[in-house]
């Protein structure tokens, strides 16, 4: 590791969908959402060491994804091929968040991944053209790059910044993994719900239009949702597979983790309306000023 630390490894943080409505669908086979993202201090931790000869390279194994596949390596490629910049990148991934569980793991290492590079490589690319870039990769990465809590429409990428509440969530993990394909070709989906505002959302409408579909097709999830609903209102984030509840105090939802229903496990984190990322990258400005 060099002075600036190169090697120090980045967060990219999950995100909860505190609320996600289908209310339509495109031509093209996209559904139009309404959806409020929101932060946690949970994160998978990405490391990189930027390299002279152009290669870009993915180094460990990320279970079930490979390095050409992997969503870190090809947002690496894309800002590379976009900024026509000589320089490549070692990435090493350390995957805390689990897959296949709505928490945005993978666009948040993409997402991450842009950011850093756009530091280390120095192509001073402002956040509204690294969004657009991926944009390109996925629908849920333009808000990890923007790092904002926000009310999301069109496919997930129309951004509004919201100062949501901060509480503790305690986040269900069942023994399954939910493909998002699946739930959103299912026929049985709702794609008609009426739009709802902002404040509509802030007095309470809310819910996840893919819950009864993912409850139906992984009994362990909608096992989970009702051990949890006994203590909290339970919610689906994404297409699952990982629940939600919230609460005011980091003890009562410490309690609750320690008394989990079998096959499934689980963790306590805060809710975060900066997202972590960007308080590490003003760490480095500072830094290197």
């Amino acid at each position: 590791m060099d002075a600036l630390g190169l090697e120090a490894a980045w967060p990219a943080p999950a995100k909860l969908n505190r609320m996600l409505r289908i209310i339509g669908r495109r031509a093209d086979g996209y559904h139009l959402l309404q959806t409020v993202f929101q932060f946690v201090e949970r994160c998978d931790w990405l490391s990189f060491t930027p390299r002279t000869d152009g290669i870009i390279e993915r180094i460990g194994e990320v279970n079930g994804v490979a390095a050409d596949a992997d969503l870190a390596v090809r947002a690496a490629r894309l800002l590379q091929e976009t900024t026509a910049i000589p320089l490549g990148v070692t990435i090493r991934i350390d995957k805390q968040l689990p897959m296949g569980g709505g928490l945005g793991g993978g666009s948040s290492d993409a997402a991450t991944t842009l950011i850093a590079l756009n530091h280390y490589w120095r192509t001073r690319l402002p956040l509204e053209e690294l969004a657009a870039l991926g944009l390109r990769l996925g629908a849920d990465i333009p808000v990890f790059v923007r790092g904002q809590a926000a009310w999301a429409e069109g496919i997930g990428e129309q951004l509004a910044p919201l100062a949501l509440d901060e509480p503790w969530f305690l986040i269900l993990v069942p023994s399954c993994h939910v493909a998002t394909g699946t739930i959103f070709t299912d026929p049985e989906l709702t794609r008609n719900s009426p739009p709802i505002t902002i404040t509509d959302f802030v007095m309470g409408v809310g819910g996840n239009d893919c819950a009864a579909v993912v409850y139906r097709r992984h009994p362990e999830v909608a096992a989970a949702a009702a051990w949890l609903g006994q203590y909290g209102q339970a919610c689906l984030t994404g297409t699952g597979a990982c629940v939600f509840a919230a609460f005011d105090q980091e003890t009562d939802a410490r309690q609750l983790l320690d008394q989990l229903p079998p096959n499934c496990t689980g963790f306590v984190a805060q809710g975060r309306n900066r997202s972590p990322l960007h308080e590490r990258l003003a760490r480095e400005r500072a830094a290197c000023a």
